[in-house]
This record gives structure tokens, C-alpha cells and sequence, in this order.
């Protein structure tokens, strides 16, 4: 349950509801903003965020609720939603109520989701490519098996040589798109320069990840980061 002086942010684990509640202001958005990518990161599925309780004396400061659904809306199965009965935030599905807001979740299809815990050891890509196909052939895009595949190795080998912490891996679709997502608990983030030369050994991981996804990009979140991609099959062809 993180707080500052002025701002409490409460989680309740039974409905998937965040409420923020007080004042928000520079120095407290970071903590909003913090706990839930914190909880999005945790937990696959879209959130909703009660801010009835909340407010704010510069409106700018809402912002930040539009900033988190743009850092996960690449995310496997990740989304925000608020109820917000001012409908001050910008960029953000918003219900007056907060039973209007559950019952859009609810009308929301269940996003199919895949998830493994790995340790950061030399046999966990093939885990995590084992993940891949299992849900590529799941979901009808078995064409993504294979660029998924060279994805996830070169996120999950990412942990195992520079962040050496336990690793979250977890891919879910979206339309025909599969989103990957792996997070750990470095907060060192990827560096991707393009094409590395011919005679410096290593440094492609990222190359090739560029290569396959249509988007990728690294997040960082509370203890760690999210690194991310997302794959189209109409790209493979």
C-alpha cells in the first residue's frame, strides 16, 4: 500500500481495484504512478483505478494516469481504466461510477494469458521458447512461433548474462498480434544502437529483437523493468 504525506494508494486484491485517494501533486505522482505499473507488472489484466477520493490543485498532474496506460499498452494483456466521476484524465477509459466501470471490464473478453517464473539460469530460453509455441499454436498464429521464439531467447538470455535476477515471462494475444513481455528486477535498462560491427562479439540480442517485432521498448517499473515486443504476422512474410 504505498503513500506519501498526501496521497494513499489502496489495492484490493480480490477485485483488481486500485482507489487513490488525497491530493495529487508533483511530489506524489511518482508514487501513483509507481504502484500501479508495480501492480500492472504483478498481475496480467486490465485495472481499474478508483480516483473518486482524489484531487488535485494543477490539472496537469493527471497526466499521469494517461503516462501509465501508455507505458503498458503494449504489455501482454495490460490496460487501465479509471472511475472518474470528473473525468479530468486525459487518454484513459473513464466511468462516472465505479460499478460502470467493472461492468465495462467485465463485458471485456478475459484476455488469454501465459505466464512462467524463471530463474535467471542457462536452460531458461528454452522455457520460455517452450511458452511460445505452446501459446502460438494456442492462439491460431503458429507463424509467430518462430520470430516469437528468437524474441523471447534474446530477452530471457538479456537476464540470465546482465541482470541475474528471477525473471517473469509472460505473452498473451491481442486481434492477431502476440505481445511478449519479460520482467525483471534490474532496474538497467537495454541499450540498442543499431547494427554493432563485425569484429565486437555479442551485442545483436537487441538487433534481432528489433528485427522480428513491429514495436519493442523497455519500461521501468518499481524494483526492476519490463522489456517488451510485439509481433504481427503479416511482418514475418
Amino acid at each position: 500500500m504505498p503513500t506519501d504525506v498526501r496521497c494513499l494508494v489502496e489495492t484490493d486484491d480480490s477485485s483488481g481495484v486500485v482507489r487513490v485517494s488525497g491530493v495529487l501533486d508533483e511530489s506524489s505522482s511518482g508514487t501513483v504512478r509507481d504502484a500501479l505499473l508495480g501492480r500492472l507488472c504483478d498481475r496480467p489484466g486490465p485495472l481499474v483505478v478508483d480516483v473518486t477520493g482524489l484531487r488535485t490543485t494543477d490539472p496537469a498532474t493527471w497526466d499521469v494516469f494517461g503516462e501509465v496506460r501508455r507505458a503498458v499498452l503494449d504489455w501482454p494483456a495490460a490496460d487501465l481504466l479509471l472511475c472518474d466521476p470528473s473525468a479530468a484524465a486525459r487518454d484513459v477509459p473513464a466511468w462516472p461510477t465505479l460499478d460502470g466501470a467493472l461492468a465495462a471490464l467485465a463485458a471485456t473478453p478475459l484476455a488469454a494469458v501465459l505466464t512462467a517464473d524463471l530463474e535467471p539460469v542457462v536452460g531458461a530460453a528454452r522455457e520460455a521458447r517452450h511458452l511460445v509455441g505452446e501459446g502460438c499454436d494456442r492462439w491460431g498464429v503458429s507463424e509467430l512461433t518462430e520470430p516469437g521464439s528468437i524474441a523471447v531467447t534474446e530477452m530471457v538470455n538479456n537476464v540470465v548474462a546482465h541482470a541475474r535476477t528471477p525473471m517473469t515471462v509472460r505473452l498473451a494475444p491481442r486481434d492477431n498480434a502476440l505481445h511478449v513481455a519479460v520482467r525483471d528486477h534490474s532496474s538497467r535498462l537495454p541499450s540498442f544502437t543499431g547494427l554493432a560491427p563485425q569484429h565486437i562479439a555479442g551485442g545483436r540480442g537487441l538487433l534481432l529483437i528489433h528485427t522480428v517485432s513491429r514495436r519493442w521498448g523497455a519500461t521501468p517499473v518499481p524494483d526492476g523493468k519490463v522489456v517488451w515486443c510485439v509481433l504481427h504476422p503479416e511482418d514475418q512474410l
